[in-house]
């Protein structure tokens, strides 16, 4: 870890909007005020923030592309939305490239751009909504392809001291859809900058369901990358509603990992139930499969409701409140728990 020291910039220089509507930035769509909301252009920009004589002390929530986060109420403080731009080569190495991306970019824009470069290797991650900040927050993850395989390192400021860190995959701590950004550096740091590990060799990760009937429907057992890349968004459009239409947050909830013990019961109980074997011998289950089964794809709760071609996730009907998304998924919850004996776990932030 690696730390650079500042001095204060002029604060004036700062792009802020007092009583600034959210809905527009959250993929959700759903209605929120923010009573401060900071746009961050560039990694001085934070700084400002850090130096304010007001916005420095103030409660701060990170933003990025909202398409983690589910806001159930007006937001306090200071709202820092991330818009830090840039996506360059670092170098070559004799086994990966390094690519680096500013915070503020579209992820799926960014994963396209590698593949046009001719840097594979983040195929199967896209068309997942955000922005590359939120990628090592959240350690996203698709078709058997998570963040914490392609990372090597990002930039962040400390919104105590303004200092520069820059963190390694062992300080970010990455989990199943978690990192230690989601935990004790929470609402502590901005991520400025994100740097990914492309290997070269490139091999293609083809071991899921979906991506395997590809694979047999067009007889091409071995694909390049970009036609990965497309066979994974012609999946994802299929399955999942376009943010910019219907109000989601993509996948709800994380899919359950549990012991071989319960897996056994549950499949005894339950034998076409969708699940993956871990290496360590536990099981993961499809959350959506046990969505489903409680009977809940298609329904609608109020103005939220459960997607009628993927139950994992949850969709803004029209006019729908934060309150009534977290009403429908925590009946959700006590469906599947009731049933299953599983506890579901959100995936977005809920604010």
């Amino acid at each position: 870890m690696a730390d650079t020291a500042h001095t204060a910039p002029p604060a004036n220089a700062l792009q802020v909007q007092q009583r600034a509507s959210l809905r527009e930035f959250n993929s959700f769509g759903l209605p929120a005020v923010a009573a401060t909301l900071v746009r961050l252009a560039t990694e001085a920009d934070v700084r400002r923030v850090v130096d304010h004589p007001d916005y420095g002390v103030a409660p701060k929530f990170v933003l990025g592309g909202g398409s983690n986060v589910v806001l159930t109420r007006d937001v306090p403080g200071v709202v820092l939305k991330v818009e830090i731009m840039g996506r360059r080569l670092l170098r070559t190495e004799r086994e990966a490239w390094i690519v680096e991306a500013g915070a503020g970019e579209n992820w799926h824009d960014f994963v396209a751009w590698t593949l046009q470069q001719g840097w594979p290797g983040l195929e199967n991650l896209a068309l997942i909504p955000g922005q590359v900040g939120a990628a090592p927050v959240q350690n996203i993850g698709a078709y058997g392809v998570e963040l914490k395989d392609r990372f090597e390192s990002l930039d962040a400021v400390d919104l105590m001291t303004g200092r520069r860190v820059t963190l390694d995959a062992a300080a970010c701590r990455f989990g199943y859809r978690d990192s230690v950004f989601k935990k004790h550096l929470a609402g502590k740091t901005v991520i400025t900058r994100v740097r990914f590990r492309l290997p070269r060799p490139w091999q293609p990760v083809l071991g899921y369901l979906d991506l395997e009937r590809r694979m047999a429907e067009t007889g091409n057992a071995a694909p390049d990358a970009m036609t990965v890349f497309d066979w994974v968004c012609a999946i994802r459009r299929a399955k999942l509603p376009d943010p910019a239409v219907i109000g989601n947050a993509g996948s709800f909830f994380k899919n359950p990992v549990v012991s071989p013990e319960q897996c056994r019961d549950i499949i005894g109980r339950d034998p076409e139930v969708v699940h993956y074997r871990l290496p360590d011998g536990s099981c993961k289950l499809a959350a959506g499969w046990l969505i489903d089964a409680c009977g809940w794809k298609g329904k609608t709760v109020g103005r939220a409701g459960v997607y009628d071609k993927q139950a994992l996730v949850l969709v803004n009907r029209g006019g729908a409140s934060g309150a009534e998304v977290v009403t429908l998924a925590r009946a959700i919850q006590e469906s599947v728990y009731g049933r299953f004996g599983i506890r579901l776990e959100p995936e977005p932030v809920i604010l």
